[in-house]
């Protein structure tokens, strides 16, 4: 299977987002993708945090009153008949308007939704200088998802989730369910953050879990000001780097090899192992 990490740095427009999503996804279409993956808010990098809510969507998923970054998502994963991971977008929580769900939303390659996960761990981080906190608007998720695509089985995680090893290990080891052959990791990493520790998580969480790892990432200076680490990539199951791109709008592409999982659980059968 050939994967595709879609790399942007998103305006302060919607609408702009969405048409370079769209054309970057027909770009890695048309490079033979047949899963693609969109970075941790493509859809909007508000000036403010509150921003989210403004364009929050209510969940619909039949997609019978689907908003139109959700309808984006369906017609798009429809119309080249590919796998979609959707990045994340600002879902409305009932009874809340001063909070949103930080979801990713994944649709077939006939354009219905699959999976829906939101978000478990909200990043903050304050050095003085620079300082975030997600849970003013976000509501945390608090449950793993995973979903079929195809013969593989994808784990969904998102940006700040990728410091939390156990999420990675209960998606990896579900019981009944076989482990994982992806984990993908839809990101906005800081460029502070991610200067110190964007690719060696990434590739320990390949590694311990002997999966490969699809990571698409916001990667550069946004109209808001804030610049992200950006260096999309994917990561095998031995934890090498199969492609990269450092900052500005693209597409990484690699292949899953099913014979290289295969080969690196069978030769080193760490999953098997576990004792805790």
């Amino acid at each position: 299977m050939k994967i595709a990490a879609v790399q942007m740095v998103s305006a302060t427009d919607t609408e702009r987002n969405l048409e370079a999503a769209d054309r970057l996804i027909a770009q890695a279409a048309g490079a033979g993708a047949e899963l693609v993956a969109l970075p941790e808010y493509f859809c909007l990098m508000g000036r403010r945090d509150g921003d989210k809510l403004a364009i929050a969507e209510a969940d619909s998923p039949d997609g019978a009153a689907a908003g139109p970054i959700q309808r984006f998502l369906a017609d798009t994963a429809r119309r080249h008949g590919l796998w979609l991971v959707g990045g994340t977008i600002p879902m409305a929580v009932p009874g809340r308007e001063d909070r949103v769900r930080n979801t990713c939303l994944v649709h077939g390659p006939d354009g219905r939704r699959v999976a829906r996960y939101d978000k478990i761990h909200l990043f903050a981080f304050d050095n003085g200088r620079e300082r975030y906190d997600e849970g003013r608007v976000l509501e945390a998720g608090s449950a793993p998802v995973s979903f079929a695509a195809g013969a593989h089985r994808v784990g969904l995680s998102v940006c700040y989730d990728v410091r939390f090893p156990e999420l990675y290990r209960a998606l990896a080891c579900t019981p009944g369910a076989g482990p994982c052959d992806l984990m993908c990791v839809p990101s906005a990493f800081t460029w502070t953050t991610g200067q110190a520790h964007w690719e060696l998580l990434l590739r320990a969480r390949a590694v311990e879990n002997q999966c490969y790892v699809l990571a698409p990432a916001q990667g550069g200076l946004h109209e808001n000001g804030r610049r992200t680490w950006g260096r999309s990539l994917v990561v095998d199951p031995w934890g090498e780097v199969q492609a990269c791109l450092d900052e500005g709008e693209g597409v990484v592409l690699a292949e899953l090899e099913p014979a290289r999982l295969a080969a690196v659980r069978q030769q080193l059968p760490a999953l098997a192992h576990r004792r805790l």
